[in-house]
């Protein structure tokens, strides 16, 4: 649509724009399935998105519930791991889903993120959360 200002030196066209920044994308809501129990502070995959919880929720046989998912790409602290890899600085890590722990084997896991802090006497690592995005599957040919 071309609209012109009283005063204004040159014509210009305005573009009314249907779409808006909606969030910083720091964190997103997802649905929590029947019969789950989250616990405030540990890291989830819940409607294909990794993070961690704001609130500890729990749903009954029949029941969903929303919950509150920080999913900003920060360094992270946790203990969620399996405790028999080595988790040294500069591993990248993955989410498995079968366990709710972080992994240093790739096959069959969600990608996560990279260690910069290596695991300590506790299995404490600090992690760099990679972003929301599952490699694309490819087919052979």
């Amino acid at each position: 649509m071309d609209t012109q200002y009283v005063g204004q030196p040159v014509p210009r066209t305005v573009h009314g724009l249907a779409r808006a920044k909606i969030s910083d994308g720091k964190s997103v809501t997802v649905t929590i399935p029947p019969d789950t129990t989250v616990t405030a502070g540990e890291f989830v995959l819940l409607d294909g998105f990794l993070g961690v919880a704001v609130q500890s929720v729990k749903t009954g046989a029949d029941e969903t519930k929303e919950l509150v998912l920080t999913i900003e790409q920060a360094e992270y602290e946790t203990d969620q791991i399996s405790a028999s890899q080595n988790f040294v600085k500069g591993t990248a890590i993955y989410w498995n889903a079968s366990t709710k722990k972080f992994t240093e084997t790739a096959a069959g896991n969600r990608p996560a993120g990279r260690v910069t802090n290596g695991k300590d006497a506790n299995n404490v690592i600090w992690f760099l959360l990679g972003p929301q995005l599952e490699p694309i599957p490819t087919t052979g040919g």
